[in-house]
């Protein structure tokens, strides 16, 4: 399985999709455009498909990796995850972000779904992740990354990682 998501000429991710964002992109001060990821070859026998955004450089900022996106059950054809999806909705499933957690107590706003990178200090890697699973997970809206690793646990057919980094300045 591949994945690809359009980089800008610097090689960043469009400032639409993070910190840089316009305020129809924004909600409680946080960017939440969801950016379009194109995936190809994938595995034969995938019933569903979703996909974890994480970063792992906030956890010198912050203490700990921060959760960006959770999506799963994306049926298995899917080859376009569009531009925005987030927020416009889909067959698919949105889990929760770091926003919703107790250390974090975000705004409602965004503690569901795509919340775009901010980061404070340096450029940071985004990590995208996409698998390919033997099932449709049984989750609900507003699922936690725990409960999707569970959920996925001896179902992943292959997972495809992608990282992207977003500008801090």
């Amino acid at each position: 399985m591949h994945i690809s998501v359009p980089l800008n000429e610097h090689g960043l991710l469009a400032d639409k999709f993070g910190k840089f964002a316009a305020p129809t992109n924004m909600a409680a001060d946080h960017p939440v455009r969801s950016f379009p990821i194109k995936i190809t070859a994938i595995p034969e026998g995938t019933k569903s498909l979703a996909l974890t955004f994480v970063d792992f450089d906030s956890t010198p900022v912050c203490g700990f990796t921060w959760i960006h996106w959770l999506a799963a059950n994306f049926p298995a054809d899917t080859t376009l995850i569009d531009e925005d999806a987030s927020r416009t909705g889909g067959n698919f499933i949105q889990g929760k972000n770091s926003n919703a957690g107790r250390l974090v107590n975000g705004d409602p706003a965004i503690t569901t779904g795509y919340v775009g990178p901010q980061p404070p200090d340096k450029t940071h890697n985004y990590t995208l992740t996409v698998y390919a699973l033997d099932q449709v997970l049984d989750l609900q809206d507003g699922y936690w990354l725990n409960d999707f690793r569970h959920a996925a646990s001896g179902h992943v057919l292959e997972r495809a990682h992608l990282d992207l980094p977003s500008r801090a300045k």
